[in-house]
């Protein structure tokens, strides 16, 4: 039986690329970029090269406007909090979206006890930002606004070239969470008007536990945290180099062959999606159509879980979600399946697929024998499947 794993959204391979280049960070080149030493120096030097290269990945200026975190989590804390509390003088509103990622919505719902007033402004049916009501929700005392560069759970990508020229227009900071969009998606925060970002290195097939965040020159954040005052002040503890080489390694890998690859993945998931679309009844696509992630085909199937789905797939070697990993401790449907108008019963019933560098036509051919079955099988066993449809 192969085995055909497609829940890249929640966790990606390094690439033997990647760890070939963090190698000699473990155990010959090991100083503290603080330290005044060669040892300290060659770290150093690796820390501004690396640097450099995410500069690169989305478009910034300066290689002083790149910090490195733990990760996207860390990066959107460091982000909201940090711009919320030095402009608090200024305003007290914040804009976000209905469909961010946990680690944006609950930021935000910590600030609105702390005397921040949030407006989480609603997406339509494929997931998009509505920009009039954007716009519309703005006030005199809104100081930013964080809206996410494509969701990774249903793979709508928004238009942050608007939301960015809005942005400018009406002189409102401008997050962008585009941890599930970078290394898939071109980037450039000096052309869509961005002044903060969130990255993650494992979503470029980097190691785990390494982030970054965009910060644009004249962009005034407080750190979150206190300490030695590393990475200009914001982000106090040594430097995870061998991370950090990492991370920059995999998104100059990105930024090489992101045209080639994402080209790929497209034809890969027009393939899954046509193909269940096309086979099973009473299936459906969540998200947009064409304005979404090369890597994501989140599909709904009525009359049954998801949850059935996956164990069931998973017993034929095939890896899926049901959502996003980051929320899978609760029983309750995703937040953003609700946030496009599905009922708890729809939202059950879907199922994610993100794919990845290991996926080729031969998985989409075995994926797409192996669904159908699985779906009727599963249908014949619920109660809520129509007689019809079963014959």
């Amino acid at each position: 039986m192969p085995k055909i794993y497609m829940d890249y959204g929640a966790g990606k391979p390094v690439d033997p690329r990647v760890l070939e280049a963090m190698n000699p960070y473990f155990l010959e080149i090991y100083g503290n970029a603080s330290s005044g030493h060669s040892y300290g120096n060659a770290a150093k030097e690796a820390l501004t090269s690396s640097r450099e290269k995410i500069a690169q990945l989305i478009g910034a200026e300066k290689v002083q406007e790149i910090i490195f975190t733990s990760g996207g989590t860390e990066s959107n804390n460091l982000a909201i909090k940090g711009a919320a509390f030095r402009n608090k003088s200024k305003g007290n509103h914040i804009i976000t979206t209905a469909i961010e990622h946990m680690s944006v919505i609950n930021i935000c719902k910590y600030l609105q006890k702390e005397g921040f007033e949030v407006t989480f402004v609603p997406v339509d049916d494929k997931g998009t930002v509505d920009l009039e009501k954007l716009e519309a929700a703005i006030t005199d005392q809104t100081i930013m606004m964080s809206v996410m560069y494509a969701n990774g759970e249903i793979g709508t990508i928004q238009p942050i070239k608007q939301i960015g020229k809005l942005a400018q227009e009406k002189n409102i900071m401008l997050h962008v969470d585009a941890v599930a969009a970078v290394g898939q998606v071109p980037i450039n925060v000096v052309d869509e008007n961005i002044d903060l970002l969130t990255l993650s290195s494992n979503d470029l097939y980097g190691p785990k536990g390494v982030g970054a965040l965009y910060i644009k020159k004249g962009t005034r954040i407080v750190p979150i945290d206190q300490g030695g005052g590393q990475e200009n002040g914001l982000r106090s503890g040594t430097e995870n180099i061998s991370g950090i080489v990492g991370m920059a390694k995999a998104a100059e890998l990105a930024q090489t062959e992101m045209e080639t690859e994402s080209k790929r993945l497209i034809a890969l998931r027009d393939k899954l999606i046509d193909g269940v679309l096309d086979s099973i009844p009473y299936s459906f696509l969540n998200g947009h159509r064409t304005q979404r992630l090369p890597n994501n085909a989140n599909l709904r199937f009525s009359y049954i879980e998801g949850e059935s789905l996956i164990l069931s797939l998973d017993m034929h070697g095939i890896q899926a979600s049901s959502g996003s990993a980051c929320s899978s401790k609760t029983l309750e449907p995703s937040h953003v399946l609700r946030a496009i108008g599905l009922s708890h019963e729809l939202a059950h019933g879907s199922l994610a697929f993100t794919l990845g560098k290991q996926n080729t036509q031969e998985s989409m051919d075995y994926v797409l024998e192996v669904i159908p079955e699985v779906v009727k099988r599963l249908r014949a066993l619920s109660p809520l499947t129509p007689k019809e449809i079963l014959r």
